[in-house]
Protein backbone atom coordinates (compact mmCIF):
# COMPACT_ATOMS: atom_id res chain seq x y z
CA UNK A 1 0.00 0.00 0.00
CA UNK A 2 1.42 3.37 -0.97
CA UNK A 3 1.87 5.52 2.13
CA UNK A 4 4.82 7.91 1.92
CA UNK A 5 4.80 8.28 -1.90
CA UNK A 6 1.07 8.12 -2.57
CA UNK A 7 0.73 11.84 -3.36
CA UNK A 8 4.34 12.54 -4.33
CA UNK A 9 5.35 12.99 -7.97
CA UNK A 10 9.04 12.46 -8.69
CA UNK A 11 10.28 12.29 -5.07
CA UNK A 12 13.98 11.73 -4.41
CA UNK A 13 15.86 9.68 -1.83
CA UNK A 14 18.95 7.48 -1.45
CA UNK A 15 19.11 3.72 -1.13
CA UNK A 16 19.99 3.48 2.54
CA UNK A 17 23.47 3.25 4.05
CA UNK A 18 25.50 6.38 4.82
CA UNK A 19 29.20 6.81 5.69
CA UNK A 20 29.91 7.03 9.40
CA UNK A 21 31.19 10.24 10.94
CA UNK A 22 34.87 9.68 11.83
CA UNK A 23 34.17 10.04 15.54
CA UNK A 24 31.49 7.32 15.51
CA UNK A 25 33.97 4.53 16.24
CA UNK A 26 31.71 2.15 18.21
CA UNK A 27 30.23 -1.13 16.93
CA UNK A 28 27.86 -3.65 18.50
CA UNK A 29 29.83 -6.79 17.53
CA UNK A 30 26.89 -9.10 18.17
CA UNK A 31 25.59 -7.42 21.29
CA UNK A 32 22.03 -6.24 21.67
CA UNK A 33 21.44 -2.60 20.72
CA UNK A 34 19.03 -2.35 23.63
CA UNK A 35 21.82 -3.41 26.01
CA UNK A 36 24.47 -1.18 24.44
CA UNK A 37 22.19 1.84 24.71
CA UNK A 38 22.63 1.58 28.50
CA UNK A 39 26.29 2.55 28.00
CA UNK A 40 26.12 6.36 28.05
CA UNK A 41 29.08 6.68 25.67
CA UNK A 42 27.59 4.36 23.07
CA UNK A 43 24.15 5.91 23.49
CA UNK A 44 25.51 9.40 22.88
CA UNK A 45 27.53 8.36 19.83
CA UNK A 46 24.73 6.33 18.24
CA UNK A 47 22.01 8.93 18.74
CA UNK A 48 24.29 11.79 17.68
CA UNK A 49 25.41 9.86 14.59
CA UNK A 50 21.77 9.31 13.64
CA UNK A 51 21.22 13.07 13.99
CA UNK A 52 24.14 13.67 11.64
CA UNK A 53 22.76 11.32 8.97
CA UNK A 54 19.31 12.87 9.05
CA UNK A 55 20.80 16.38 9.03
CA UNK A 56 22.99 15.54 6.01
CA UNK A 57 20.03 14.06 4.12
CA UNK A 58 17.78 17.04 4.87
CA UNK A 59 20.51 19.55 3.95
CA UNK A 60 21.01 17.65 0.70
CA UNK A 61 17.33 18.17 -0.14
CA UNK A 62 15.96 14.61 0.00
CA UNK A 63 12.20 14.07 0.25
CA UNK A 64 12.53 10.65 1.92
CA UNK A 65 15.22 9.96 4.54
CA UNK A 66 16.91 6.76 5.69
CA UNK A 67 18.52 5.72 8.99
CA UNK A 68 21.87 5.17 7.29
CA UNK A 69 22.38 1.57 8.55
CA UNK A 70 24.35 2.97 11.49
CA UNK A 71 23.42 -0.05 13.62
CA UNK A 72 25.66 -2.17 11.39
CA UNK A 73 29.24 -2.75 12.54
CA UNK A 74 32.16 -0.88 11.04
CA UNK A 75 33.52 -4.11 9.60
CA UNK A 76 35.21 -5.42 6.47
CA UNK A 77 33.29 -4.61 3.26
CA UNK A 78 29.97 -4.25 5.07
CA UNK A 79 29.61 -7.83 6.30
CA UNK A 80 27.31 -6.68 9.11
CA UNK A 81 24.57 -5.92 6.57
CA UNK A 82 24.03 -9.69 6.35
CA UNK A 83 25.43 -10.50 9.77
CA UNK A 84 23.30 -8.35 12.05
CA UNK A 85 20.28 -10.73 12.19
CA UNK A 86 22.44 -13.88 12.13
CA UNK A 87 24.29 -12.79 15.26
CA UNK A 88 21.05 -12.32 17.17
CA UNK A 89 18.58 -15.03 16.12
CA UNK A 90 18.54 -18.44 17.75
CA UNK A 91 19.95 -21.38 15.78
CA UNK A 92 23.37 -19.93 14.84
CA UNK A 93 26.78 -20.43 16.45
CA UNK A 94 30.38 -19.47 15.85
CA UNK A 95 32.20 -17.22 13.43
CA UNK A 96 33.86 -19.42 10.82
CA UNK A 97 35.68 -19.03 7.53
CA UNK A 98 33.54 -20.59 4.82
CA UNK A 99 34.95 -23.69 3.15
CA UNK A 100 35.59 -23.72 -0.59
CA UNK A 101 33.13 -26.60 -0.96
CA UNK A 102 30.16 -24.69 0.43
CA UNK A 103 30.73 -21.21 -0.98
CA UNK A 104 28.18 -20.05 -3.54
CA UNK A 105 29.32 -20.53 -7.15
CA UNK A 106 28.53 -16.82 -7.72
CA UNK A 107 31.04 -15.77 -5.10
CA UNK A 108 34.27 -17.35 -6.33
CA UNK A 109 36.97 -14.97 -7.50
CA UNK A 110 40.68 -15.37 -8.34
CA UNK A 111 43.38 -14.73 -5.73
CA UNK A 112 44.77 -11.24 -5.98
CA UNK A 113 41.34 -9.61 -6.47
CA UNK A 114 39.45 -7.50 -3.95
CA UNK A 115 36.36 -9.71 -4.18
CA UNK A 116 38.42 -12.79 -3.37
CA UNK A 117 39.84 -10.94 -0.36
CA UNK A 118 36.33 -10.06 0.79
CA UNK A 119 34.56 -13.37 0.30
CA UNK A 120 37.38 -15.50 1.68
CA UNK A 121 37.89 -13.11 4.58
CA UNK A 122 34.28 -12.88 5.75
CA UNK A 123 33.35 -15.20 8.63
CA UNK A 124 29.94 -16.70 9.19
CA UNK A 125 28.02 -18.57 11.88
CA UNK A 126 26.93 -22.14 11.27
CA UNK A 127 23.36 -23.33 11.49
CA UNK A 128 23.40 -25.51 14.60
CA UNK A 129 19.75 -25.54 15.68
CA UNK A 130 16.23 -24.42 14.92
CA UNK A 131 16.22 -20.81 13.70
CA UNK A 132 13.92 -18.61 15.75
CA UNK A 133 13.32 -14.89 16.02
CA UNK A 134 15.06 -12.84 18.66
CA UNK A 135 14.62 -9.03 18.78
CA UNK A 136 16.71 -6.97 16.35
CA UNK A 137 15.57 -3.61 17.79
CA UNK A 138 14.51 -2.30 14.37
CA UNK A 139 11.63 -0.39 15.96
CA UNK A 140 14.03 1.38 18.33
CA UNK A 141 16.37 2.34 15.47
CA UNK A 142 13.48 3.70 13.42
CA UNK A 143 12.07 5.69 16.34
CA UNK A 144 15.43 7.37 16.94
CA UNK A 145 15.75 8.29 13.26
CA UNK A 146 12.16 9.42 12.79
CA UNK A 147 12.34 11.61 15.90
CA UNK A 148 14.98 13.72 14.12
CA UNK A 149 12.86 14.80 11.16
CA UNK A 150 9.37 15.58 9.91
CA UNK A 151 10.16 13.85 6.63
CA UNK A 152 9.38 10.13 6.35
CA UNK A 153 12.18 7.72 7.29
CA UNK A 154 12.21 4.50 5.28
CA UNK A 155 13.69 1.50 7.10
CA UNK A 156 15.80 -0.97 5.13
CA UNK A 157 16.99 -4.47 6.02
CA UNK A 158 18.80 -7.34 4.35
CA UNK A 159 16.57 -10.03 2.81
CA UNK A 160 16.77 -13.57 4.22
CA UNK A 161 17.59 -14.97 0.77
CA UNK A 162 20.96 -13.21 0.71
CA UNK A 163 21.93 -14.44 4.16
CA UNK A 164 21.21 -18.01 3.06
CA UNK A 165 24.04 -17.90 0.52
CA UNK A 166 26.68 -18.02 3.25
CA UNK A 167 25.40 -20.55 5.76
CA UNK A 168 26.64 -24.10 6.36
CA UNK A 169 24.22 -26.54 8.02
CA UNK A 170 25.58 -28.42 11.05
CA UNK A 171 22.37 -29.84 12.49
CA UNK A 172 19.74 -32.46 11.69
CA UNK A 173 17.04 -29.82 12.21
CA UNK A 174 17.37 -28.91 8.52
CA UNK A 175 17.87 -31.05 5.48
CA UNK A 176 18.61 -28.21 3.01
CA UNK A 177 19.07 -24.46 2.54
CA UNK A 178 15.44 -23.95 1.56
CA UNK A 179 14.26 -24.83 5.05
CA UNK A 180 16.87 -22.48 6.50
CA UNK A 181 15.79 -19.60 4.25
CA UNK A 182 12.13 -20.20 5.05
CA UNK A 183 12.65 -20.06 8.80
CA UNK A 184 14.74 -16.90 8.41
CA UNK A 185 11.90 -15.36 6.39
CA UNK A 186 9.48 -16.20 9.22
CA UNK A 187 11.87 -14.70 11.79
CA UNK A 188 12.35 -11.52 9.73
CA UNK A 189 8.61 -11.19 9.27
CA UNK A 190 8.13 -11.03 13.04
CA UNK A 191 10.66 -8.20 13.26
CA UNK A 192 9.05 -6.30 10.38
CA UNK A 193 5.59 -6.59 11.93
CA UNK A 194 6.99 -5.12 15.16
CA UNK A 195 8.54 -2.32 13.10
CA UNK A 196 5.17 -1.67 11.46
CA UNK A 197 3.46 -1.63 14.86
CA UNK A 198 5.93 1.05 16.00
CA UNK A 199 4.61 3.33 13.26
CA UNK A 200 7.02 2.83 10.37
CA UNK A 201 5.15 3.35 7.09
CA UNK A 202 7.83 2.34 4.58
CA UNK A 203 10.04 -0.76 4.78
CA UNK A 204 12.71 -1.70 2.25
CA UNK A 205 13.58 -5.37 1.70
CA UNK A 206 17.09 -5.36 0.33
CA UNK A 207 18.32 -7.72 -2.33
CA UNK A 208 15.93 -10.58 -2.91
CA UNK A 209 18.19 -12.67 -5.12
CA UNK A 210 15.73 -13.32 -7.95
CA UNK A 211 17.77 -11.38 -10.53
CA UNK A 212 20.81 -13.55 -9.71
CA UNK A 213 18.83 -16.81 -9.66
CA UNK A 214 16.78 -16.04 -12.78
CA UNK A 215 19.92 -15.27 -14.78
CA UNK A 216 21.52 -18.52 -13.61
CA UNK A 217 18.66 -21.04 -13.52
CA UNK A 218 15.88 -19.35 -15.51
CA UNK A 219 12.83 -17.41 -14.30
CA UNK A 220 10.61 -20.52 -14.26
CA UNK A 221 13.02 -22.75 -12.36
CA UNK A 222 12.08 -24.38 -9.06
CA UNK A 223 14.87 -22.39 -7.38
CA UNK A 224 13.30 -19.10 -8.44
CA UNK A 225 9.76 -20.20 -7.59
CA UNK A 226 10.86 -21.02 -4.06
CA UNK A 227 12.59 -17.65 -3.62
CA UNK A 228 9.39 -15.87 -4.69
CA UNK A 229 7.44 -17.80 -2.04
CA UNK A 230 10.08 -17.11 0.62
CA UNK A 231 10.11 -13.39 -0.12
CA UNK A 232 6.32 -13.15 0.02
CA UNK A 233 6.38 -14.96 3.37
CA UNK A 234 8.89 -12.43 4.67
CA UNK A 235 6.53 -9.50 3.98
CA UNK A 236 3.32 -11.29 4.97
CA UNK A 237 0.86 -9.09 6.87
CA UNK A 238 2.49 -5.78 5.94
CA UNK A 239 -0.62 -4.67 4.09
CA UNK A 240 -0.65 -1.14 5.52
CA UNK A 241 3.06 -0.49 4.86
CA UNK A 242 4.70 0.78 1.68
CA UNK A 243 7.11 -2.01 0.72
CA UNK A 244 10.19 -1.17 -1.30
CA UNK A 245 12.11 -3.98 -3.03
CA UNK A 246 15.74 -2.96 -3.47
CA UNK A 247 17.87 -4.69 -6.12
CA UNK A 248 21.40 -4.03 -7.32
CA UNK A 249 24.38 -6.10 -8.40
CA UNK A 250 26.49 -5.95 -5.27
CA UNK A 251 28.03 -3.39 -2.95
CA UNK A 252 30.74 -4.94 -0.72
CA UNK A 253 33.27 -2.10 -0.57
CA UNK A 254 31.57 -0.59 -3.66
CA UNK A 255 32.15 -3.72 -5.80
CA UNK A 256 29.91 -5.26 -8.45
CA UNK A 257 29.85 -8.99 -7.73
CA UNK A 258 28.60 -10.51 -10.99
CA UNK A 259 29.11 -9.94 -14.72
CA UNK A 260 25.60 -10.62 -16.02
CA UNK A 261 23.64 -7.61 -14.75
CA UNK A 262 20.52 -7.88 -16.90
CA UNK A 263 17.10 -7.53 -15.28
CA UNK A 264 15.37 -9.04 -18.32
CA UNK A 265 14.92 -12.56 -16.89
CA UNK A 266 13.57 -11.31 -13.55
CA UNK A 267 11.59 -8.33 -14.87
CA UNK A 268 8.13 -9.91 -14.71
CA UNK A 269 8.88 -11.52 -11.35
CA UNK A 270 9.74 -8.25 -9.65
CA UNK A 271 6.82 -6.42 -11.21
CA UNK A 272 4.11 -9.03 -10.66
CA UNK A 273 5.12 -12.00 -8.50
CA UNK A 274 6.59 -10.17 -5.50
CA UNK A 275 4.36 -8.28 -3.09
CA UNK A 276 5.42 -4.66 -2.88
CA UNK A 277 4.84 -1.09 -3.98
CA UNK A 278 8.24 0.21 -5.17
CA UNK A 279 10.98 -1.62 -7.07
CA UNK A 280 14.46 -0.04 -6.97
CA UNK A 281 16.76 -0.75 -9.91
CA UNK A 282 20.46 -0.03 -10.44
CA UNK A 283 20.74 2.03 -13.61
CA UNK A 284 23.50 4.64 -13.71
CA UNK A 285 26.39 2.22 -13.18
CA UNK A 286 24.91 0.02 -15.93
CA UNK A 287 24.38 2.90 -18.40
CA UNK A 288 20.60 2.44 -18.07
CA UNK A 289 20.60 -1.02 -19.62
CA UNK A 290 17.09 -2.57 -19.59
CA UNK A 291 15.28 0.74 -18.98
CA UNK A 292 13.37 0.13 -22.22
CA UNK A 293 11.67 -2.88 -20.62
CA UNK A 294 9.39 -0.47 -18.74
CA UNK A 295 8.25 1.47 -21.80
CA UNK A 296 5.44 -0.82 -22.93
CA UNK A 297 3.69 -0.29 -19.57
CA UNK A 298 4.41 3.42 -19.19
CA UNK A 299 1.79 5.00 -16.93
CA UNK A 300 0.27 1.69 -15.85
CA UNK A 301 3.06 -0.18 -14.09
CA UNK A 302 1.92 -2.31 -11.14
CA UNK A 303 4.67 -0.78 -8.94
CA UNK A 304 6.46 2.55 -8.73
CA UNK A 305 10.01 2.35 -10.04
CA UNK A 306 12.93 3.86 -8.11
CA UNK A 307 15.79 4.50 -10.53
CA UNK A 308 19.42 4.91 -9.48
CA UNK A 309 20.51 8.27 -10.91
CA UNK A 310 24.02 8.28 -9.37
CA UNK A 311 26.47 5.41 -8.96
CA UNK A 312 27.74 4.30 -5.56
CA UNK A 313 30.83 2.83 -7.25
CA UNK A 314 32.44 6.00 -8.61
CA UNK A 315 34.25 8.71 -6.67
CA UNK A 316 33.54 11.51 -9.15
CA UNK A 317 30.67 13.61 -7.79
CA UNK A 318 27.89 13.89 -10.33
CA UNK A 319 26.70 17.30 -11.55
CA UNK A 320 22.99 18.12 -11.19
CA UNK A 321 22.73 18.48 -14.97
CA UNK A 322 24.01 14.92 -15.42
CA UNK A 323 21.43 13.61 -12.96
CA UNK A 324 18.69 15.56 -14.76
CA UNK A 325 19.71 13.93 -18.04
CA UNK A 326 19.44 10.48 -16.49
CA UNK A 327 16.00 11.28 -15.08
CA UNK A 328 14.83 12.43 -18.53
CA UNK A 329 16.10 9.12 -19.92
CA UNK A 330 14.04 7.24 -17.31
CA UNK A 331 10.98 9.43 -18.01
CA UNK A 332 11.04 8.30 -21.62
CA UNK A 333 9.94 4.88 -20.31
CA UNK A 334 8.31 5.61 -16.91
CA UNK A 335 5.71 8.27 -16.15
CA UNK A 336 6.64 10.93 -13.55
CA UNK A 337 3.79 9.74 -11.31
CA UNK A 338 5.45 6.33 -11.10
CA UNK A 339 9.11 7.38 -10.96
CA UNK A 340 11.28 7.85 -7.86
CA UNK A 341 14.89 9.09 -8.06
CA UNK A 342 17.64 7.59 -5.89
CA UNK A 343 21.18 6.24 -5.84
CA UNK A 344 22.06 2.88 -7.38
CA UNK A 345 22.87 1.50 -3.91
CA UNK A 346 24.06 2.71 -0.51
CA UNK A 347 27.09 4.89 0.19
CA UNK A 348 28.16 3.34 3.50
CA UNK A 349 29.73 0.11 4.79
CA UNK A 350 33.30 0.77 3.61
CA UNK A 351 31.98 2.69 0.63
CA UNK A 352 32.68 6.28 -0.41
CA UNK A 353 33.65 8.95 2.10
CA UNK A 354 31.01 11.14 3.68
CA UNK A 355 31.76 14.29 1.65
CA UNK A 356 31.46 12.47 -1.68
CA UNK A 357 28.26 10.75 -0.55
CA UNK A 358 26.83 14.10 0.48
CA UNK A 359 27.53 15.87 -2.80
CA UNK A 360 26.31 12.92 -4.86
CA UNK A 361 23.12 13.17 -2.82
CA UNK A 362 22.77 16.91 -3.37
CA UNK A 363 23.15 16.21 -7.09
CA UNK A 364 20.18 13.83 -6.87
CA UNK A 365 18.01 16.52 -5.29
CA UNK A 366 19.19 19.35 -7.55
CA UNK A 367 18.90 17.24 -10.69
CA UNK A 368 15.39 16.22 -9.70
CA UNK A 369 14.50 19.90 -9.20
CA UNK A 370 15.72 20.71 -12.72
CA UNK A 371 13.32 18.15 -14.18
CA UNK A 372 10.49 19.19 -11.83
CA UNK A 373 10.91 22.76 -13.10
CA UNK A 374 10.63 21.54 -16.69
CA UNK A 375 7.46 19.59 -15.83
CA UNK A 376 5.88 22.39 -13.82
CA UNK A 377 6.09 20.41 -10.58
CA UNK A 378 6.82 21.82 -7.10
CA UNK A 379 10.50 21.84 -6.19
CA UNK A 380 12.10 20.76 -2.90
CA UNK A 381 14.35 23.24 -1.10
CA UNK A 382 17.98 22.14 -1.15
CA UNK A 383 19.75 23.99 1.69
CA UNK A 384 23.16 22.82 0.45
CA UNK A 385 22.59 24.71 -2.81
CA UNK A 386 21.30 27.91 -1.19
CA UNK A 387 23.87 30.70 -1.92
CA UNK A 388 23.07 32.31 1.44
CA UNK A 389 23.98 29.14 3.36
CA UNK A 390 27.40 28.32 1.94
CA UNK A 391 30.04 27.56 4.53
CA UNK A 392 32.89 29.75 3.30
CA UNK A 393 31.85 33.15 1.98
CA UNK A 394 34.02 36.27 1.82
CA UNK A 395 31.75 39.17 2.79
CA UNK A 396 31.51 42.11 0.43
CA UNK A 397 33.42 45.23 1.45
CA UNK A 398 31.04 48.09 2.10
CA UNK A 399 32.47 51.42 0.97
Amino acid sequence: MLTITRDKVLPCTITGSWPRPRWYDASLWGRSLDTCMMDVRYREKFVDAMSVVISDEERAGLDICTHGDLHCDDDMAGRSWHHYPLQRWAGFEGDQLQSEETRSPWLRYPPGTLLNEIYTGWRWPRVTGKIEHRPLDYAKIWRIAQSKTQKPVRFGTCCSQVMGLFLDIHTDKYKDKREVIWDMAVAMNKELLALRDAGCKAIQIEEPTLHFWANTYGPKSDEVKFMVEAYNREVQGLDDVEIWIHTCWGNPNMQRVIDDTSYAASFELYLHALRGDVWTVEMTDRNFADIELFKSMKGRLPKKICVGAVSHRTLQCDRPEEVAGRIRRALDCISPEQLIVSSDCGFGRQGVNREIAFFKTTAIAQGTNIVRRELGLPETHVPAADPRLQTDIVPRTIA
